[in-house]
């Protein structure tokens, strides 16, 4: 049986409607892709709280995780991951890559144009058709 992971995503826009994109390293699993930044939720944490963590961890920054985006189950060769990812604004600092290979901020109609990693990509399309 694989391996199940339950993760949050943040999609986090500035005030020019621009998302912040993060790119996999090499040394991640699904190295080279792009995502939206965060992380696994650990026991009797909510997803909410889990991304507040993990961005802070990761990004050294903090946010305000607001509405949920996205819900999905997606499989890979080796393990199954269920994404929950939820809009996001910065409260304090910015995003400074800690753990990816590149960051950066683009526009919601350029976001098809990056190499999402699939679990990343139902949210993607979601977001990239919003006004």
């Amino acid at each position: 049986m694989k391996k199940q992971v339950h993760v949050v995503g943040a999609i986090i826009e500035n005030d020019q409607n621009e998302i912040f994109c993060a790119k996999r390293s090499p040394e991640m699993s699904l190295p080279n892709y792009w995502e939206f930044p965060g992380g696994k939720i650990e026991p009797n944490e909510t997803p909410e709280q889990a991304l507040t963590r993990e961005i802070l961890e990761e990004l050294n920054c903090s946010i305000v995780v607001g509405d949920k985006v996205e819900d999905t189950t997606y499989e890979y060769e080796t393990f199954i991951v269920r994404l929950e990812t939820y809009k996001a604004k910065l409260v304090e600092g910015q995003p400074i890559a800690t753990e990816h290979a590149e960051t950066k901020w683009v526009k919601r109609d350029q976001l098809t144009q990056l190499d999402f990693a699939p679990a990343d990509i139902p949210a993607v399309e979601k977001i990239a058709r919003e006004k």
